[in-house]
């Protein structure tokens, strides 16, 4: 299976259709007065359609095992057509297309079981998804990408040539591949007045987005938040509880970073561990929904 494990769960939506066509009117009136020999066709195929909605992942070697919390199947009678519809939902890592048109296909396929006896030109037909929700594709268009941003790496070892950096080229990568084509990269020590002259630079150089990788932690020279933290006009918690709690469900040490996030006008200032897996997975849990930051802080419109 593909590896998902780096994703946040969303809520997921999916809605697919099948149709049934059957061969006579009187195969549709044995429908709507119950007396299909079988037994009523639509509660029967609605259990069917459920059970085969939760064992997709147990059918499909591909498809990963997912919580299903809400799963509703409707019927629409139109002429010598049964329209299925099959909405399902969850809060998880990845879609659930499969799931909504693995139910519809059993849906019509214990329609056609049912109906066999008393039809034999029945046709399913028409199986497909009708329409997805959640994840990165539904918000292609919300992130701005015309975005000066700027990494600068806090590290007494590095700034001495000591240790080579990886974190802050993790960082910058990730930038660089959601389209954002001019990020800055500086090493400086970890120091309070070498912090403090780079957002002043990068306050007047028209900077918007400037993330600090290392000195989060708990040592005594861990000071970039300490130092940030007093010349932020706006801390905005939220960030830093995301990129913690992410941190946290892959590993139990997240827990102790003091990452702080805030703005200066409209620069977003980020602060995140030195580590490369540190930076990495806050990189996973922030962007690019943080992105969208920049068109609030631009004034323009958003759901």
């Amino acid at each position: 299976m593909i590896d998902i494990t780096h994703k946040n769960n969303t809520l997921r939506i999916a809605e697919a259709q099948a149709i049934v066509k059957v061969g006579a009117s009187k195969t549709i009136e044995a429908i709507i007065s119950d007396t299909v020999p079988k037994g009523n066709v639509f509660a029967m195929s609605k259990a069917a359609g459920l059970l085969a909605v939760k064992k997709t992942a147990e059918l499909l070697p591909d498809c990963h095992p997912m919580p299903i919390e809400a799963t509703a199947i409707t019927f629409e009678i139109k002429d010598l057509e049964i329209i299925i519809k099959v909405l399902v939902k969850t809060i998880y890592k990845t879609g659930v297309e499969v799931e909504a048109m693995h139910g519809a296909s059993v849906v019509a396929l214990n329609i056609y079981d049912m109906l066999k006896p008393i039809d034999k030109e029945i046709e399913i037909c028409n199986i497909k998804l009708l329409s997805k929700k959640g994840g990165k594709s539904d918000y292609k268009d919300a992130f701005a990408k015309d975005i000066r941003a700027a990494v600068v790496v806090c590290s007494d070892t590095i700034s001495k040539g000591i240790k080579t950096d990886k974190a802050g080229l993790v960082i910058q990568e990730k930038l660089i591949s959601l389209g954002l084509q001019n990020v800055g990269y500086e090493i400086i020590p970890d120091e309070p007045n070498a912090i403090e002259n780079q957002v002043s630079y990068h306050k007047n150089a028209g900077t918007q987005l400037l993330i600090f990788t290392g000195g989060t932690g708990l040592s005594v020279r861990d000071v970039t938040p300490d130092t940030i933290l007093p010349l932020l006009e706006r801390e905005i918690p939220g960030i830093a509880e995301a990129a913690r709690n992410y941190g946290q469900q892959r590993m139990p040490y997240a827990m102790l970073s003091r990452s702080v996030a805030g703005t200066i006008g409209g620069m977003l200032i980020l602060t995140m561990p030195g580590s490369t897996n540190g930076a990495k997975e806050t990189m996973d849990a922030l962007f690019p929904q943080v992105l969208h930051a920049f068109k609030v802080l631009r004034g323009e419109r958003h759901d």
